[in-house]
């Protein structure tokens, strides 16, 4: 069920909604991989593997990077949806990208992204469409659910950070110090998505 289903506006994009879900303990990742891979229009989204995503403001740079592509006919990958998956990548290799951020038949927790490109892919429809087909758990998309299941050592890797400290695995909201660790590891990334191809 896709009750947790949010539609984001992305800033200087308004024409395209973002409808954004997150799934914990998700039990058809082969079976949503295998749609992905054969095409099947109906299962065009940016199926992204959640343990690879550091925060929510981590996960909007990559979406409004593919977004902004998109409108300005710049697309490196398919389409906006694997352009949102190759957007995570800090390196111009589109099966790389894949490898590390998208979907893989032993991810658990999900993140699925749907850009509206056309009049018919509304919130009602996306949500219908993610509670019919994702068997898991819908959780709120925000930064203590995604801290709840990043894989901030594999993050660092992917993103060769390994000189950054990591923040603890549950922020402590009262430690100013694992914020600021939380900030600077955040802000790495952003500028590694902004940069790519630079």
């Amino acid at each position: 069920m896709a009750s947790n289903l949010e539609t984001i506006n992305v800033p200087h994009l308004p024409s395209l909604p973002v409808h954004v879900a997150l799934y914990r303990d998700v039990q058809n990742a082969a079976f949503l991989k295998g749609q992905l891979l054969a095409g099947n229009a109906e299962f065009e989204y940016a199926l992204i593997d959640a343990s690879m995503v550091l925060s929510r403001a981590h996960a909007t740079a990559a979406v409004f990077r593919a977004v902004n592509d998109y409108m300005h006919n710049r697309l490196k990958s398919r389409n906006v949806h694997s352009e949102i998956v190759f957007s995570f990548n800090s390196t111009n290799n589109i099966a790389e990208s894949f490898r590390r951020f998208g979907i893989a038949d032993s991810t658990k927790d999900l993140l699925v992204v749907k850009v509206s490109v056309s009049p018919e892919i509304t919130h009602e429809s996306v949500a219908a469409h993610l509670g019919a087909s994702v068997q898991g758990t819908s959780v709120p998309f925000d930064d203590k659910t995604l801290s709840e299941v990043s894989d901030v050592s594999k993050i660092k890797k992917v993103y060769k950070l390994g000189a950054l400290p990591s923040p603890p695995k549950a922020i402590d909201q009262s430690n100013g110090t694992n914020d600021e660790l939380k900030q600077r590891l955040e802000n790495a990334l952003l500028a590694a998505i902004a940069l790519r191809g630079s």
